[in-house]
């Protein structure tokens, strides 16, 4: 049995850790679970790739053929336009038009290299280089976005978890003044009419109590979102029940926001791309360079080989020289590519200031609403007291028989909500100041304040 049992404890399995997730950790594991942010990375991973790939053509191009081939010989003069349908015969045209076939072979190498290129290679460096800024600036935008988002899901569960607290009291009175209308009520002294009021009241608190406690689970869903499976999602507020006066986060500038330099890195994009064009219309020079070695069957006097004959290559070239070409009739098309990536260079321009104009707006709305939550908390402490005050006297009066049961069920419900109001009223001050930091573009310093 000893033995047995040692078994059971070896291959029992560890609980998960129970350890309270603070703000900060809960940001922490959002950013390095959720997917977007995964997406975004392997966007800048292959941005940086595409930097690479535009610095090759700075490398010499290098082709190989090999090639083997059993054909007839005959052969015309007059012209064929280009095309790619009817292969070419090389060789004086015979005379004889017969169904002669011989084997033929080739093997050759041409390198080229384009020595100069009037900046083009570079501009197209430089636009690789700003797109992979594009996709780091997004990644950066959309870690900030998820660090709020998270930052904002943990508050609510801060939220949801106080007015849950608060309802559980609120119950608590609700079965006292029950108990206590219901003796009174078995004696005689009121009538059963307020003993169903005190029990609807008490129903009352129960809903309340039960929609808190579904507000803290669909809280925890959506944390649970961001910070992922298998994570504890019992919380550690460190001090976000403190004094929120603690951070003032309203000197930074809102100019410094993840989407005004994402925006930014879209212009530059755009101005990349019609650097590039400005330089598609220059001449290409070339550097070439071929080695190449042919076989055939066929004879000049129109003679044949060997069954063997042209397997083989037999006649060898080489060849060095230089080469310009002018894409002459595309300096319309490029001069109206050039426009259409003015104009979106323009709209990124239009967009970046509606951003700004946005964030601007956004800053100034959070401070205000950072004043008023903080006039609030400060508010709330003495309407609290003074609740108290209203609930303890009137159920003295229902007591003495001075006071009716809807003025207890009034004060009960006032300070309910009062103590909902004050609990909530701290975390409404941090709310408001990661709405601050949320429009200027840094949630280091309200991390820093949260922690304990």
């Amino acid at each position: 049995m000893v033995s047995r049992f040692s078994l059971i404890l070896t291959v029992a399995i560890p609980l998960p850790s129970q350890t309270p997730l603070t703000l900060e950790e809960a940001v922490r594991r959002s950013l390095e679970n959720y997917p977007s942010i995964r997406f975004s990375q392997e966007q800048s991973n292959a941005a940086a790739a595409a930097i690479r790939l535009a610095r090759t053509a700075y490398l010499p191009k290098v082709d190989g053929l090999a090639q083997i081939n059993r054909a007839t010989r005959n052969n015309v003069y007059g012209m064929l336009l280009p095309q790619s349908v009817i292969p070419p015969i090389s060789g004086p045209p015979n005379p004889n038009n017969d169904a002669t076939n011989v084997w033929g072979t080739a093997i050759g190498f041409l390198v080229s290299w384009e020595p100069y290129d009037f900046g083009l290679r570079q501009a197209q460096v430089d636009a690789a280089s700003a797109a992979r800024r594009s996709a780091d600036a997004t990644l950066e935008r959309t870690r900030f976005e998820v660090s709020v988002a998270t930052a904002d899901a943990y508050l609510t569960i801060l939220a949801a978890q106080q007015t849950a607290e608060a309802a559980r009291a609120a119950v608590s009175r609700a079965k006292v003044f029950d108990q206590s209308v219901g003796a009174l009520v078995n004696a005689g002294l009121r009538p059963g009419a307020e003993g169903a009021r005190a029990r609807a009241e008490l129903a009352l608190a129960d809903t309340q109590l039960i929609q808190a406690e579904e507000a803290i689970a669909v809280a925890k869903a959506s944390l649970g979102q961001y910070v992922g499976s298998g994570v504890s999602l019992q919380l550690d507020p460190g001090r976000l029940f403190a004094d929120a006066a603690v951070l003032e986060s309203a000197s930074a500038a809102a100019l410094a926001h993840p989407a005004l330099k994402e925006q930014q890195t879209q212009i530059d994009e755009s101005k990349a791309r019609q650097r590039i064009l400005g330089r598609s219309y220059f001449p290409k020079l070339n550097g070439q360079a071929a080695v190449y070695a042919r076989g055939t069957g066929a004879n000049p006097d129109f003679t044949t080989g060997g069954a063997a004959s042209g397997l083989g290559p037999n006649i060898h070239n080489w060849g060095i020289g230089f080469s310009v070409s002018l894409p002459i009739m595309d300096y319309a098309s490029l001069r109206v590519k050039k426009e259409i990536e003015s104009a979106r260079e323009r709209s990124e321009s239009a967009r970046y200031d509606l951003y700004k104009r946005e964030l601007e707006s956004r800053l100034d709305k959070a401070r205000a609403q950072l004043e008023g939550a903080r006039r609030v908390a400060a508010n709330l402490p003495v309407q609290l007291e003074a609740a108290r005050a209203a609930e303890t006297q009137a159920s003295a009066r229902y007591r003495a028989g001075l006071g009716t049961i809807p003025e207890v069920a009034e004060a009960q419900r006032l300070l309910t909500q009062t103590e909902i109001d004050e609990s909530l009223a701290r975390l409404g001050v941090w709310r408001a100041l990661l709405s601050v930091a949320a429009a200027q573009g840094d949630l280091q310093p309200f991390l820093q304040a949260a922690r304990r």
